[in-house]
């Protein structure tokens, strides 16, 4: 695991940036009408993968904070 910060911040933003990328493509794809609109992700496992890669990263950032005090 990597001990700097800055990295660990830096891998985070980058998690995250392309997280909201694939959240962007994927609203793209659903368009309104009038009838039911049924939502299959597809990119949902790469999603849910950056969703819990943030999620560590930012409990590994809070116990760096937390360590500090």
């Amino acid at each position: 695991m990597m001990s700097n910060r800055v990295e660990i911040l830096e891998e985070y933003r980058q998690a995250n940036s392309q997280l909201a990328t694939l959240k962007e493509k994927e609203s793209a794809t659903v368009q309104s009408t009038s009838e039911t609109v049924q939502i299959e992700p597809r990119y949902g496992e790469e999603m849910n993968y950056l969703s819990n890669k943030c999620a560590q990263l930012d409990m590994i950032l809070e116990a760096m904070d937390a360590s500090e005090d």
